[in-house]
Formats: C-alpha cells, sequence, structure tokens
C-alpha cells in the first residue's frame, strides 16, 4: 500500500478518531509514522500501529507523554537516530471539557492549557529542533472552533487552544523563511469518532447526510497541506461541514 519510502511522520496524540485517521493517511503515502499517546494507552496505540501494518505501512507506536519535556526531547532524539530524519510532524491532542467558570479550578485550567498549549509548544519546538538544519519538513497543529473564539462553558479550552494558534503562527514566522511549512487547522464541528457517538444515536444519519466531519477526510487535508509547493503554502485551514454556522 506504502510507496517509496519517505520521511518519517510523528502523529502526537494519535487514537481512534482524527490522530488514527492522519497516522493512516501518512502511511498510505508512503511516509513511515510514528504514532503518540501516554504510556496508559499504549495498548490501543499498538492496536492502531498493527492496522497501520496489516494494511502495508510502516508503524512504530511509543507511550509518551507529550506534556514532559524530557519525554519530548528523547522521542524527537530516538525517532532521528533509530527510525529516520522526520518529515512530517502532526500535533494532535484536545483536551476538550466543558466547565461553568465558578467550577472550573486552577488544577482544571492549568491541566487543559498544558494538554492542549504546552505540549504544543514543545512539539513544535523539538519539531524546528531536527527539521531546521535541514531546511524542510512540515509541522501541523489541529485546532478547533475553540480557538477562534470562546464560548461559555470553556475557557480553560478555548484560552489552550487560542494560545495554541497564537503559537504555531510564530512558528511559521519564524520557520517559514527556513523552508519549514506550518500549519494550523482549524476543524469546526462534530467529528465521527467514539465522543460523538457515545452521546448521539443519529450518526449514521449524519454521515449520509455529509453533516458531519468524517475523520479520514479530515485526514487528507494534512497529507494534502504536506505537499503543497512552497510557491504556495496555507498557514490556516478550516474545515467544516456544509451545514455548519459560523
Amino acid at each position: 500500500m506504502a510507496g517509496e519510502s519517505k520521511g518519517v511522520c510523528l502523529v502526537v496524540g494519535a487514537g481512534d478518531g482524527v490522530g488514527g485517521a492522519i497516522a493512516k493517511a501518512f502511511a498510505a503515502a508512503g511516509h513511515p509514522v510514528v504514532i503518540t499517546r501516554r504510556a496508559r494507552n499504549l495498548d490501543q496505540l499498538e492496536a492502531l500501529a498493527a492496522d497501520i501494518r496489516a494494511a502495508g505501512g510502516v508503524a512504530h507506536a511509543k507511550g509518551v507523554d507529550a506534556r514532559e519535556e524530557g519525554e519530548m526531547v528523547a522521542l524527537f532524539d530516538q525517532i532521528e537516530a533509530e527510525i529516520g530524519p522526520l518529515e512530517v510532524v502532526v500535533f494532535n491532542i484536545g483536551a476538550n471539557v466543558r466547565f461553568g467558570i465558578v467550577e472550573t479550578t486552577s488544577r482544571v485550567f492549568t491541566k487543559v492549557w498544558e494538554m492542549a498549549c504546552f505540549a504544543g509548544f514543545l512539539t513544535g519546538r523539538e519539531a524546528a529542533r531536527v527539521m531546521g538544519p535541514r531546511g524542510r519538513g512540515s509541522i501541523l497543529f489541529t485546532g478547533a472552533t475553540a480557538s477562534m473564539r470562546g464560548r461559555e462553558g470553556f475557557s480553560a479550552f478555548a484560552a489552550a487552544k487560542a494560545g495554541l494558534r497564537i503559537m504555531a503562527q510564530s512558528l511559521a514566522r519564524e520557520m517559514g523563511p527556513k523552508g519549514i511549512h506550518v500549519a494550523h487547522v482549524v476543524v469546526d464541528g462534530a467529528i465521527d469518532g467514539v465522543f460523538t457517538r457515545s452521546n448521539r444515536t443519529d450518526v449514521e444519519d449524519l454521515l449520509a447526510r455529509d453533516v458531519i466531519l468524517k475523520p479520514e477526510e479530515i485526514a487528507a487535508n494534512y497529507v494534502w497541506l504536506h505537499q503543497q509547493p512552497r510557491s504556495a503554502w496555507t498557514h490556516e485551514l478550516d474545515l467544516r461541514p456544509w451545514s455548519e454556522t459560523w
């Protein structure tokens, strides 16, 4: 299934939804992929890696806490030394929670920021460190509606996602002139997956009417972003169903 070997694609925050679909899409495009989640989810991660291998791709599963600087530095060093040069790095950690402002504790706010913003900074910094000297590669960040505007009940999530977006802009301005493509993808709308299916009973109808985002179609846009010629790079891309209000 995979064609000629290409540079490694790292997906930080891979699961059974968008992250998994992104990993599968890059593997199908010929990239060896490294997928990460926290070590407690390693069994699920190994299952995803097995699916990719069964389809003809190359996949490595790593249990990593993306909030821990030492673990992230070691991850990038290990990939470069043992698997191959990184060509694509995708940050896909969500951390979507809903709490009223009075119920949002400092622990909740800090944890969400660490997961959705600080971990993105560590990912982007380490990607820039290894890609910069080569002058090529893509660093892609998954954003959300909350990246663009805050809503009631989402102060922690919106603050973290907005911070990630602005960090991505700074990174793009710094690394673009060095040949590194940095892009931020605003995913606006419900996405087919475990979370949506556990909260709704009409998912199949929504899919049939194309009014819900499909992970594999989101993933195709990440591959397209990476393949863009540098004479026409996109920094920010928004993806939403045709029926979504915005």
